[in-house]
């Protein structure tokens, strides 16, 4: 284990230190390009991508414009590579060198490399800034001196086609034409070091470090000055031999048409990958080489196309007059190509009209297909972008960007298309470029990455769902849903579905309303529940339509969010707000028999499952219910073999906890151990004597009477007279002082007569005929002084209490009272009962009537006296007793 983590921690270093020193020698590479070269202060240098010119000496560089960020590329020449030279040597391939970049600054043509910063010359290198470019012509023929290591992998895997070989050969003839016309000036160097190509794909002529400037007089036919070989020269400081015309060496005088031999190995050295002869830069090998021109073997054109073979034979011809000139090139039918053809037409738009483009835009879908994907990225969308700033011609020409950026790969639609599209997804007039967009949307967001969608492609959505074009809105409305998956929740709520709501509500037509109903359909599975609940369910109700098609979107979207496992509409949602709702629209006219049954279904699916959920929500209660009784139950079985009468089982001694111990301790014993179950039963007994009493008092007269003797209707009717008589006796006295001590030892001696259960008090000023005493009744011998307004009690239960109180005559007739030892049980049942405010001494009326002190009876009469009074226990007061009372 030791050896294996020891092995693991050495490769883990060796890897590291590797890509360590790798990015650390690339950046310093990179860094050092341009030791002190002013090129730096306007350019930032990326990469090494290829090499170009004499003996591919310059090394080019992808860079960017520090100021407008633009990509470019940058040549370098590193005075490094003249050190296989002497000083004399160097300097001439110095100079060389810079004129050839100078030459090139001074010439504008689109087949003609563009400079976009002039020469600057550091004491290491020269360097100058061009339009961007992928790599020279030698490069993809396999040539790769003075490329980085390794070679990089576009380059190595770069494969030409038959259409941009041609396309190829006719710029340069163009760009030939260009010099031996415009600019009377010989190249002498055509050869695939001479020959760049743009990140476009577009073939431009450089190398101007050998070129001939006419001589001739202005107005004069032009005329080049032959140069004569010098052998003491470096070969760097002639052109490249093998592409070199044979009258350099043959003749002594120099035409067009040697330019034009060099175009004809040029297009045998693409189709074979090398040049006919091979001079290795030897002027006698060349010499001898140009004596065989004049017969060709036959075997070694069988890589040249037909059509253009017996051209290539005329091009490599010794004698020049028999070569054709760049004009008569490009009538070539070799040219004659649907690929060519639109190429061109691409590259001369912009000396036509829009009707012209127009025109042109709408045939090319069907071109598009025959070009290869790389030269309809790379040539043809370039062309296309350019008109994304005229308006008018958007809707022509974006068609068919959108289908080259369908065969592109996701990466070089991020790089090469999207940034040209954003701009354009901007645009709302005209409303094609919408529409345009809502066909292809599958497409966008396919290929576009979801933070461009969020940016980008979703306010375009946004703007075309407020677009007053119906197709516009409903194209619109059947992507959404295909992209409702990159939004978050609080996009899908706050910006999405409002907008669709109220393209909803507010649009007059009914196919709009139905796409956007069931666009928020296919949005429920995007939703949350409360989200539906919330936002979407209590909406439904407020759409101003009532159309078949409407109602059937309106049940489709509640059918999935009822049929949905993750939604799970509530019982309480169904019944309140579903099923009120649907139940009215299933009785519209204008539905048909299908569409009905459909709307009854989800109705009966809705109410069955809330039917459902209710009866298993009762039977859970029930159960509850029951299990809590069975509890109980158990709970009460220990009480069952109590005694009769004892419904409560006394806490045994384990029951009485360490806190109860405690409270015993201070004293409080008799309230805190005390026998529960005497409390619950004398409750109980009382609750049943008094339910008795009453039951008793409440039996109707028809009843009683079939159930008493004779005897016992004859003693009830001779109470009643008795009590009538005593009614009677009470008559009203004339008001007189009252003594107050009096009044109060006749109460207090009263309580012993009194009937034990009072009714409520009667305070009407008149006082009643009679009183309803139950169980006894008040002698009438102390009740002459008793004013006639004083309130008089019934009672009709045996519970002791304060009743009326009858006016002593004197002190001294209780006195006489007191011989007679009146039962005062009642008074121990009021002592021990719970307190009951006192009247003040001077609550009295005033001196013309005085009205006795009473005392205040609870409402309640269980809880003024629990428990009855025994009887047995009572016993009378003595008049001691009673004095201290009154004190």
């Amino acid at each position: 284990m030791d050896m294996f983590n020891k092995l693991k921690s050495t490769l883990s270093s060796t890897v590291t230190n590797t890509i360590t020193n790798t990015v650390y020698n690339t950046g310093t590479m990179i860094s050092g390009v341009l030791p002190g070269n002013p090129v730096t202060r306007d350019f930032e240098v990326t990469a090494h991508i290829a090499s170009a010119g004499p003996g591919l000496m310059w090394k080019v560089y992808s860079g960017v414009k520090k100021s407008t960020r633009q990509p470019a590329s940058i040549f370098v020449f590193e005075k490094v590579m003249l050190d296989r030279f002497d000083k004399q040597e160097k300097d001439i391939v110095w100079d060389l060198m810079k004129r050839g970049v100078s030459q090139l600054t001074r010439l504008r043509h689109p087949q003609i490399l563009t400079v976009q910063h002039p020469l600057e010359e550091s004491r290491d290198c020269l360097a100058f800034a061009t339009e961007p470019v992928f790599a020279s012509l030698a490069n993809t023929l396999g040539q790769h001196e003075n490329l980085p290591s390794p070679v990089p992998v576009d380059l190595r895997s770069f494969k030409m086609f038959d259409v941009e070989i041609k396309y190829g050969l006719l710029q340069i003839s163009e760009g030939l034409g260009f010099l031996h016309g415009s600019a009377k000036m010989l190249h002498r160097n055509i050869s695939p070091e001479s020959i760049v190509i743009n990140e476009q794909g577009a073939w431009k002529i450089c190398g101007f470090e050998y070129c001939i400037p006419n001589t001739g007089p202005p107005g004069q036919a032009p005329s080049w000055e032959f140069p004569e070989y010098d052998h003491s020269q470096p070969p760097e400081s002639y052109p490249h031999l093998d592409y070199t015309a044979p009258e350099y060496a043959l003749f002594g005088s120099v035409t067009t048409a040697a330019d034009m031999f060099s175009y004809g190995m040029l297009a045998y050295a693409i189709y074979n990958k090398k040049a006919l002869f091979q001079n290795n830069r030897n002027w006698g090998v060349f010499k001898r080489n140009a004596g065989d021109l004049k017969s060709i073997n036959p075997s070694r054109l069988q890589q040249i196309p037909s059509d253009l073979k017996d051209y290539l034979k005329l091009l490599l011809n010794p004698t020049p007059d028999l070569r054709p000139s760049p004009d008569q090139l490009q009538q070539l039918p070799y040219f004659d190509d649907f690929g060519v053809k639109t190429l061109t037409n691409l590259d001369s738009q912009f000396q036509w009209d829009n009707l012209q483009k127009s025109q042109f835009y709408k045939g090319l879908p069907t071109i598009l297909p025959k070009l290869p994907p790389r030269v309809a990225l790379h040539r043809v969308f370039p062309c296309l972008a350019k008109e994304f700033v005229n308006n008018d011609m958007v809707p022509f020409v974006l068609p068919s960007a959108l289908q080259i950026a369908e065969e592109a790969s996701k990466e070089d639609y991020v790089k090469h298309i999207l940034p040209s599209l954003k701009p354009v997804m901007k645009i709302m007039e005209p409303i094609q470029i919408l529409l345009v967009f809502m066909q292809r949307m599958d497409l966008l967001l396919e290929k576009t990455p979801p933070g461009d969608v969020k940016t980008d492609v979703l306010p375009m959505v946004y703007r075309a769902l407020e677009s007053n074009v119906s197709q516009i809105q409903e194209l619109c409305l059947s992507i959404i849903p295909t992209f409702a998956g990159l939004l978050d929740r609080q996009s899908l709520k706050s910006a999405l579905l409002p907008k669709v709501r109220i393209v909803c509500t507010s649009t007059t037509l009914l196919s709009v309303r139905v796409n956007s109903l069931i666009c928020i359909g296919k949005l429920l599975d995007h939703m949350d529940k409360w989200q539906v609940i919330d936002d979407v369910l209590p909406w439904l109700p407020q759409i101003p339509s009532k159309e078949p098609a409407v109602i059937m979107a309106i049940v489709g979207i509640y059918k999935l969010a009822f049929s949905n496992s993750k939604l799970g509409l509530t019982k309480e949602v169904m019944a309140n707000k579903v099923l009120p709702f649907l139940i009215p629209l299933s009785i519209e006219n204008g539905l048909t028999v299908h569409q009905f049954n459909s709307i009854t279904a989800i109705i009966k699916e809705m109410f069955g499952r809330v039917e459902s959920e209710q009866r298993t929500k009762l039977e859970q209660l029930n159960s509850i219910q029951d299990s809590q009784k069975s509890t109980l139950k158990v709970a009460l079985s220990d009480n069952l073999a109590l005694p009769p009468g004892q419904l409560v089982a006394a806490p045994s001694s384990q029951e009485v906890s360490s806190m109860d111990s405690m409270f015993n301790g201070l004293g409080l014993g008799s309230y805190v151990n005390q026998d529960k179950s005497k409390l619950v039963n004398n409750v109980i007994s009382d609750n049943n004597n008094h339910s008795q009493n009453n039951n008793q008092a409440n039996i109707p007269k028809s009843a009683s009477s079939q159930s008493l003797s004779l005897q016992e209707k004859q003693r009830i009717l001779a109470e009643q007279e008795s009590a009538q008589k005593r009614a009677v006796s009470k008559s009203p006295t004339p008001n007189k002082p009252v003594n107050l001590t009096d009044s109060l030892i006749t109460k207090s001696m009263s309580m012993n007569q009194i009937s034990p259960n009072p009714t409520p008090w009667n305070n009407s000023p008149n006082p009643p005929q009679q009183s309803n005493w139950n169980n006894g009744n008040i002698s009438s011998s102390g009740m002459g002084g008793m004013s006639p307004r004083f309130p008089q009690a019934s009672f009709t239960s045996p519970t002791p209490a304060f009743g009326n109180f009858s006016q002593p005559a004197s002190f001294n007739s209780m006195n006489s009272q007191q011989a007679t030892k009146p039962d005062l049980s009642a008074f121990d049942s009021l002592l021990n009962g719970p307190a009951v405010p006192r009247q003040p001494m001077n609550a009295m009326q005033g001196p013309g009537v005085i009205r006795p002190i009473q005392p205040l009876m609870p409402s309640n009469v269980t809880q003024f006296n629990p428990r009855p009074a025994n009887p047995t226990q009572a016993k009378p007061l003595s008049f001691n007793e009673i004095n201290d009372l009154l004190s």
